[in-house]
């Protein structure tokens, strides 16, 4: 696997019904070396950094598989960034990735945290406001990564791959399961105990603790 393309977006304007107005999933292919840390690529923009953006989610990369799919589906050709990642791979198909699998790629190292959940900035972007149901049912979701290991990465730099040697959670599965959750405590657990991005982390553990409480409170007085 090689890097196709690194993409970089600046801020834009974009009417996707939320009060900011702004977005950074405008991506473009740089042709120049892009340093990498934690937070993310160099002069990347992130607006809505409630739900985008942090060290667990620094990193948005898509297949070229993926991308030949997405291309056959919607009928025309798409270029590199039109999802909005910041890294687009040869020979990768996002389903069939583990949370927790790595990439060495150049100078850096990514682990997979989480696929990429649709939002209405994605249906603006693809202007297509039934693109959301589109973009569930393909389930090509794309990967969001934490940075291991900082550096620099540019278009056409080898991509190694190593495969999660923990109790394995598939980008598929964690993409269904966004939209058909399953609250019981095997199934939270599991989530818990593989490397998830912080923000299904929380969320997971506030369920947790929720459920925890309810079958407390349903045992019966000493």
């Amino acid at each position: 696997m090689r890097v196709l393309s690194v993409n970089v977006g600046k801020v834009r304007a974009i009417q996707n019904g939320k009060p900011s107005g702004q977005t950074g999933i405008f991506k473009e292919p740089v042709a120049v070396p892009v340093y990498v840390t934690t937070e993310g690529l160099a002069g990347d923009a992130i607006c809505d950094t409630e739900n985008h953006g942090g060290v667990d989610q620094a990193v948005y990369v898509f297949g070229a598989k993926d991308y030949e799919w997405w291309a056959n589906s919607l009928g025309q050709p798409l270029l590199p960034g039109m999802f909005g990642e910041n890294l687009t791979i040869s020979d990768l198909e996002s389903g069939t990735l583990f949370v927790g699998d790595q990439f060495q790629v150049g100078e850096v190292v990514l682990e997979v945290t989480a696929p990429r959940i649709p939002c209405v900035t994605l249906a603006a972007r693809m202007q297509d406001k039934t693109f959301l149901k589109t973009f569930r049912a393909a389930e090509r979701p794309g990967v969001y990564c934490r940075v291991l290991q900082e550096g620099r990465i540019c278009a056409g730099d080898p991509v190694a791959y190593q495969s999660y040697r923990g109790d394995r959670i598939s980008v598929s599965e964690m993409f269904r399961e966004f939209f058909e959750p399953d609250h019981s405590e095997a199934t939270l657990n599991r989530y818990l105990n593989a490397p998830i991005a912080i923000r299904d982390r929380q969320y997971k553990e506030g369920l947790l603790r929720e459920l925890r409480a309810t079958q407390s409170d349903k045992k019966p007085g000493c």
